[in-house]
């Protein structure tokens, strides 16, 4: 039996709307590289990242779901492996305070708001897995 060697970086788009993840998922497929998966259940999710973390780059996660909340869902991945970028997405405005500590901590490292033009969303996750990259470099 031989190992299977993962070449392809991980990332994962989680949203309960399943048009967004399609949508959102459909974009980045256009970067090489990449392995996409899309979640509408941010429980699942979390399981396959558990199962996957060294191998995952980035998760883009929207910031109001069900049962556990896009803040909540980027802590996790980031207490499990710190190196995964994250973006978070939501439709409002975000004032809160725990979205403000978590940007300054860099548990959440970008934010974009919806809707969004799918070129953009595009450009903000190369630019996180450019940093992914770089601090892998200089790690």
């Amino acid at each position: 039996m031989s190992n299977i060697t993962i070449t392809k970086k991980l990332v994962s788009i989680v949203d309960d709307d399943c048009d967004v993840t399609e949508l959102f998922g459909d974009g980045l497929r256009k970067l090489p590289g990449l392995s996409i998966f899309t979640f509408t259940d941010p429980k699942i999710a979390l399981e396959h990242f558990k199962i996957n973390k060294s191998f995952y780059a980035l998760v883009i996660s929207d910031l109001r779901m069900r049962v556990i909340n896009g803040v909540q869902l980027l802590k996790t991945v980031k207490d499990l492996n710190p190196n995964v970028k994250t973006i978070l997405t939501s439709a409002f405005d975000v004032n809160d305070q725990l979205f403000q500590e978590y940007s300054e901590k860099e548990i959440i490292n970008g934010f974009v708001k919806k809707p969004i033009r799918l070129e953009t969303l595009v450009q903000h996750a190369s630019e996180q897995l450019h940093h992914y990259e770089m601090q892998k470099i200089y790690a």
